[in-house]
């Protein structure tokens, strides 16, 4: 008797046990059966309504899927917390370590106020139009450097449509950092002054340099501070909108800046410095490797060539420039990021004058041509003599001599993959009344900007006439050729080639095996395997 009275009373704990849960469930249970009761409900009178009414079925479905998601997490929560009433203080933890309560999803965001077309009071029709994204970027800073004590200069890009139909304007402000015993901080703003070197070049983006000139030094005490440039359109785009951008484009820490570079009697680290156009392409190693060899010869320890990576220094190229920037003489940057900005020939305008501001207190004469090209002057001058000779100029152009990448001697047929191109190709363009592109240099500490053929802003005075100290041969189309140049064998002193009158001039090809034998003596035989 005693069991039967044990197992009827566990059979009425195990009851009351299931009538509990079952009782503090019901509030969930009830609100899960009246969601389905109106679900059913809004679905019946879906099928009075007209037809143009509509709702998909991922509408339902998502509906559908908050209303079960929102339920569970209820009865869940519940559950959980009437088992923590139940159990132990140690039962109770590791519940709470196992509960976990899934959000509900976020909403999408809503989309941005569409103005409408609306019917005015004397019946014409209000039409509107609603911009959307960005057509251009307002500024692109590439770099920004100081060009004495009170002026600096902000290289960059910006919407060439805005500078081509509207007149956007610029100020420069620099915002000191505070300093004892008052600790303020006043800015000083002045006007910028813009000058677009590429103009009539430019594509989506043409360049801009802005000029921050100050009435008074800036971070005289070299206690540090911030250079803004504030970019306005001034109604250009939309006249609607005056929208002006403050871009922090230089920041000077305390005690950054030397200032004895400005002085105009501090002689300049370097005596020549190349600063080289955007690289792109399938370069040559080879002709890469003669140029450089040939042109470090040519300017001498002093010198110094910048070299602007923007795709065309691959590892191939780079094995051949990497010896002569262990030995200091060269300076490679990754421009490649510039491509997202479409600009004339791979952006070489902004490139140059951030070159020839970043630069401009380092060097006493700045070069500007292209891999293709060899400055050359007469066997009876260097260099030095030939620059000396133009001191008071600040700038001077350079007559070119066009070479074929075609023609070669037949002296060199079966060995003329041994030489060098500037060795094989051999034979002068001399077509008469022909305009050709010049190269130059200039004194950059006189040059405010700068172009790919010469500075249009500048003090001082520019020689055109240096055609007995200094020229460049230029062998246009082999810098990218990687097959062999020779197609031609000739014989003769002048010749007619497609239509163009040629001379044999073999003033490149003498000076090659000096140029071999530097090379060997600077770096070693390290780039003998070099191929085209």
């Amino acid at each position: 008797m005693a069991k039967e009275r044990e197992k009827a009373v566990a059979a009425g704990g195990e009851k009351k046990v299931f009538l509990g849960v079952v009782w503090n469930c019901a509030a969930e249970l009830k609100l899960l059966l009246t969601a389905l009761l109106i679900l059913c409900s809004v679905a019946t009178v879906l099928q009075f309504l007209p037809s143009r009414f509509t709702i998909s079925t991922s509408d339902l479905r998502f509906c559908i899927s908050r209303i079960t998601t929102t339920t569970t997490t209820t009865i869940s929560t519940a559950a959980a917390l009437s088992s923590l009433n139940s159990s132990s203080s140690s039962a109770a933890a590791h519940a709470a370590s196992r509960l976990v309560v899934n959000p509900p999803p976020p909403l999408p965001a809503s989309p941005p106020a569409v103005d409408r077309d609306r019917v005015l009071e004397n019946g014409v029709i209000k039409r509107v139009f609603n911009p959307y994204g960005s057509a251009a970027y307002n500024f692109i800073t590439m770099g920004t450097y100081r060009g004495g004590l009170n002026t600096f200069a902000i290289n960059g890009l910006a919407s060439k449509p805005l500078h081509l139909y509207s007149k956007p304007t610029y100020r420069c402000e620099w915002v000191p950092e505070p300093s004892p015993p008052s600790n303020s901080s006043k800015p000083i703003t002045t006007v910028g002054y813009k000058m677009l070197p590429d103009w009539g070049y430019g594509r989506v983006y043409t360049t801009v340099i802005v000029n921050c000139t100050f009435s008074e030094p800036i971070n005289a005490g070299n206690s540090g501070g911030k250079l803004y440039l504030l970019a306005s359109t001034s109604g250009g785009g939309d006249t609607k909108f005056d929208a002006t951008d403050r871009i922090q484009v230089l920041e000077e820490p305390k005690g950054s800046v030397d200032f004895e570079a400005f002085d105009p009697n501090s002689k300049p680290k370097y005596d020549y410095l190349y600063c080289g156009s955007s690289l792109y392409g399938n370069l040559s190693p080879q002709r890469v490797r003669e140029w450089i060899a040939y042109h470090v010869r040519l300017f001498g320890e002093r010198s110094h060539f910048v070299i602007h990576d923007a795709g065309g220094v691959y590892d191939e190229v780079f094995e051949v420039l990497k010896p002569w920037m262990e030995l200091g003489y060269v300076t490679l940057q990754d421009i490649r990021d510039q491509e997202r900005f479409d600009g004339y020939y791979h952006n070489q305008f902004m490139v140059v004058n951030d070159c020839l501001h970043r630069y401009k207190f380092m060097a006493k004469w700045m070069f500007f041509f292209d891999v293709d090209e060899f400055i050359y002057v007469p066997p009876k001058s260097t260099i030095k003599t030939a620059l000396d000779s133009l001191s008071e100029y600040s700038q001077f152009t350079i007559e070119q001599m066009p070479m074929n990448s075609k023609l070669c001697l037949t002296a060199d047929y079966g060995r003329y993959y041994r030489k060098w191109g500037m060795e094989k190709l051999v034979y002068k363009d001399v077509k008469r009344g022909v305009r050709r592109d010049r190269k130059y240099a200039i004194q950059p500490r006189n040059v405010y900007a700068t172009g790919v053929h010469m500075s249009q802003n500048l003090v001082g005075k520019t020689n055109h006439r240096t055609n007995g100290k200094v020229k460049y041969y230029h062998y246009h189309g082999s810098i990218a050729q990687r097959r062999e140049p020779c197609k031609t064998l000739l014989n003769v002193s002048e010749t007619y080639f497609e239509k163009t009158p040629y001379v044999l001039d073999t003033t490149m090809r003498d000076v090659a095996w000096a140029v071999k034998k530097f090379e060997l003596k600077m770096i070693g035989n390290r780039l003998q395997n070099t191929r085209q």
